[in-house]
């Protein structure tokens, strides 16, 4: 099995945020979706991601994680899948689609995988 990474994208929030028990019911429709994908035995781990962070970009550091427009990274999710497409199936089936969010799909190369892996390692160490 090989690891994907999904990478949850969504709007930001400008104006009226939701209720605290609008909040509630995404909470548990995550808790529900990424439960399934654990008792299928494909889950590995999972983050939300913060909105505080900084950029660098050369020698400058600027505030922020921004991306362009209003488009933020809210988290991500590592699942172990035979395929792309299996774990393409399992990220179409996400709760933030249904609220016009996105999520991109990455295949995670483990570095014992990678014959130039060595390259990444200090011989020192």
């Amino acid at each position: 099995m090989n690891e994907y990474l999904m990478i949850f994208r969504s709007e930001r929030m400008d104006g009226e945020m939701p209720s605290p028990e609008q909040m509630q019911i995404v909470k548990q429709q995550w808790q529900k979706w990424i439960s399934g994908i654990a008792k299928n035995g494909n889950y590995s781990s999972t983050n939300r991601l913060l909105s505080e962070g900084k950029t660098i970009h050369g020698n400058v550091i600027t505030d922020g994680p921004y991306m362009e427009g209003k488009e933020m990274i809210g988290g991500y999710l590592i699942v172990k899948a035979n395929s792309l497409d299996e774990a393409l199936s399992m990220a179409k089936t996400c709760p933030g689609l249904a609220m016009g969010g996105k999520v991109e799909v990455r295949t995670i190369m483990a570095i014992d995988d990678d014959p130039n892996s060595n390259q990444f390692l200090d011989p020192k160490s």
